[in-house]
């Protein structure tokens, strides 16, 4: 009887999380049906979904005879530039994230520091990535240079403000508790400021990663000839307005699976903190 529950609970919840997006399938294959929109301005959820196959697929028709079912489904266009922009989102946020990690965390434990940087970085924080495109070229030419360093930038401040934020919060009871104890500034930083800011660093992380494929969409789509955004822009161009949604489909895709893998590696490393408790 219980399982006879629990199994009806957890079909009513899976229906009412695909409800929504059901129901918006539905709608957009009547629009495209009656002929409100040509294919051209707004395809069909089936034609995008075969766009999306054979761009998973490669060029070349499938033989059985010199291809098996795995090589042909991972050695299409798709896989080669979700992968081109994963690691281009992974190294540019690397980057930012390493270099605001640390001078977070010294402008959040001391006043002198965070007096000497926070005017520059203030002033830098809201120009936007997208506008250092122009001198991001004349600086790394055409590439995988100038991509990262926009990416870079674009995960550096979520992580930085975050971190400050944090280090700032630590409640001022565990410092006074552990100096009183005999602790040093530095054990305290290490042992107590540090972990105690986990929680808004992973949350910078998880915001600096969403900035970060922004970036590299845009970055795709004018110095880089591969990666998604390369590709929407390709299609743009031939009028491919299924191929250009199957992109976009695939971008958020991998910001979900992505998002979802943080949220697990924050749980985890959170397990400690009581607002991870179930």
């Amino acid at each position: 009887m219980t399982d006879r529950v629990s199994l009806g609970q957890d079909f009513r919840r899976i229906a009412g999380a695909l409800a929504v997006p059901v129901a918006v399938l539905l709608f957009w294959e009547l629009l495209s049906v009656s002929g409100i929109f040509r294919p051209q301005v707004l395809s069909s959820p089936v034609a995008v979904a075969v766009r999306w196959f054979a761009y998973l697929a490669p060029t070349e028709a499938y033989n059985p005879k010199t291809y098996s079912w795995i090589s042909w489904a991972l050695s299409g266009e798709l896989l080669s530039d979700t992968l081109a922009s994963l690691g281009r989102v992974v190294v540019g946020c690397l980057i930012g994230g390493g270099l605001a990690l640390p001078l977070g965390l010294l402008m959040g434990g001391s006043r002198r520091i965070n007096r000497a940087f926070n005017p520059p970085l203030q002033f830098l924080r809201p120009i936007p990535p997208i506008a250092y495109i122009p001198l991001a070229i004349l600086w790394f030419g055409l590439g995988n240079p100038p991509a990262l360093f926009l990416i870079a930038i674009g995960a550096f401040f979520p992580v930085l403000i975050n971190t400050i934020v944090g280090v700032r919060n630590v409640d001022s009871i565990y410092l006074r508790a552990a100096l009183n104890l005999g602790a040093d500034r530095l054990t305290v930083f290490r042992r107590i400021m540090v972990p105690a800011a986990m929680p808004y660093i992973l949350a910078g992380a998880r915001i600096g990663i969403g900035t970060g494929f922004i970036c590299v969409i845009v970055a795709e789509m004018i110095a880089v000839n591969s990666g998604l955004g390369y590709r929407i822009l390709e299609a743009r161009e031939y009028l491919w307005s299924d191929k250009v949604i199957a992109g976009m489909f695939t971008i958020g895709l991998l910001g979900l699976g992505i998002d979802l893998c943080m949220n697990r590696l924050s749980a985890w490393l959170l397990r400690w903190h009581r607002g991870q408790e179930n």
